[in-house]
């Protein structure tokens, strides 16, 4: 007999929350790796850096959604995400390969690669939707216009440090995905209960 898989679900953010900034620290364990991995030349090293930071700063925006939800229990129990728990299980499973990869070297180009699998997850959108809760939009739009300015450094690195069209068309439609999404993202008023 089939086994059913788990759909997305109305979840408490409180909930997600511990999940998505350990993933976020593990996809910043990876880029920092990839610091270290590739030094040179500098160009590529700083971008590396610059993603590494980009995932701390999603993980400090998440423990300001923590602390907003810890000073407001009523707050924490009635705002809700979508959350699939099959993604973070994909997402954990797909980050300790990468990690296991990257200790035993990778090519450049691989790293991108890795890059463009981890920034199409659903742990971005997830990480987007539990802003709401800080009740600012500045915030959000920010949140979002930073994502799309690393995807467009990711597409950029891909064309100028390899020769790989279809990566490039990847990185390239994952941009245009997420500018897309950012016009739907305005017209969404907000999460439920926040």
């Amino acid at each position: 007999m089939p086994t059913v898989r788990p759909r997305a679900r109305r979840t408490t953010i409180r909930e997600v929350l511990d999940t998505a900034i350990e993933l976020e620290k593990k996809t910043m364990a990876l880029y920092v790796g990839f610091v270290k991995a590739f030094p040179r030349p500098a160009e590529v090293r700083n971008f590396w850096f610059s993603m590494a930071r980009h995932e701390a700063g999603h993980c400090g925006a998440l423990a300001l959604v923590e602390g907003i939800l810890e000073s407001d229990p009523h707050r924490a129990a009635k705002a809700r995400v979508w959350f699939d728990p099959g993604t973070a299980t994909r997402l954990r499973s797909l980050l300790s390969a990468y990690l296991r990869e990257a200790r035993r070297g990778v090519r450049l180009e691989r790293a991108f690669e890795m890059a463009i699998d981890l920034e199409a997850s659903e742990l971005e959108d997830v990480v987007v939707d539990m802003m709401k809760v800080v009740k600012s939009p500045e915030w959000r739009e920010r949140a979002i216009q930073l994502l799309i300015h690393d995807l467009g450094d990711l597409s950029y690195m891909i064309e100028r440090y390899t020769p790989n069209e279809a990566l490039l068309a990847r990185a390239d439609a994952l941009v245009e995905r997420r500018v897309g999404g950012l016009g739907r993202r305005r017209a969404v008023p907000r999460v439920e209960g926040a």
